[in-house]
């Protein structure tokens, strides 16, 4: 059981990372990284929302009818969001707001939300739900600040706003724009499926994708 539960967990953090496996969540991947605060601010908030509506989810399942699960779905995932937007507004610094901008609420629509919500939480306990959320709304955030530093520092010399090559004066642009970040997140993702690819060689396996995670086995757009 203990093994199942750190599964749960661990996941979403390389095995089954939404952004590096799942390619989910790509909108704000390559909208809000441009520096590393707005990537940990971004998967923080999107964390907070995945547990919080995991878990309602998994509570509700049961006596949800299935023509209708996707919009109740999208009800208690907006409530979240809407608390966690508010909070954001009367706590966070108004340059973090204004530079994540419309992309906090649109995590209404965020397929990483949705998608484990229909995937996992409706269909395990409350607390099997939540460490799935956790898990792959930490994988998300640990994603969306790799890139944020990545980017942040090829651009300016800087990570977290902190100057770390001080006779760096002049701005590269290329890794703050769009066609940057395409770049980059090309980058990782070889990177990761090359340390996949290593491991399986290794254990003398031919690497495939995690079971599941095809579209024959998803019932959103049914």
């Amino acid at each position: 059981m203990k093994n199942s539960l750190w599964h749960d967990f661990i996941k979403g953090i390389w095995s089954e990372n939404p952004v590096l496996v799942l390619l989910l969540g790509t909108c704000p991947t390559l909208a809000v990284t441009s520096s590393a605060t707005n990537g940990l601010s971004m998967g923080l908030a999107t964390t907070c929302v995945l547990i919080g509506s995991n878990a309602v989810i998994s509570l509700i399942a049961g006596i949800t009818p299935q023509k209708i699960r996707i919009p109740v779905y999208i009800v208690v995932i907006a409530t979240f969001v809407t608390v966690v937007n508010m909070l954001m507004q009367a706590y966070a610094p108004p340059e973090l707001c204004q530079s994540l901008g419309i992309f906090i609420p649109l995590i209404v629509v965020n397929c990483i939300v949705l998608g484990r919500a229909e995937a996992f939480a409706a269909k395990h306990g409350v607390f099997r739900s939540m460490l799935d959320g956790a898990g792959m709304g930490l994988g998300f955030a640990l994603t969306l600040t790799m890139l944020g530093a990545i980017r942040e520092f090829l651009s300016s010399g800087s990570v977290f706003e902190i100057k770390i090559i001080t006779a760096w004066t002049t701005d590269f642009l290329l890794p703050s724009a769009a066609p940057g970040a395409f770049i980059i997140v090309g980058g990782i993702l070889a990177f990761k499926n090359f340390c996949s690819q290593r491991a399986a060689i290794k254990q003398g396996k031919l690497y495939v994708p995690p079971k599941g995670l095809d579209c024959r086995r998803c019932r959103i757009c049914k």
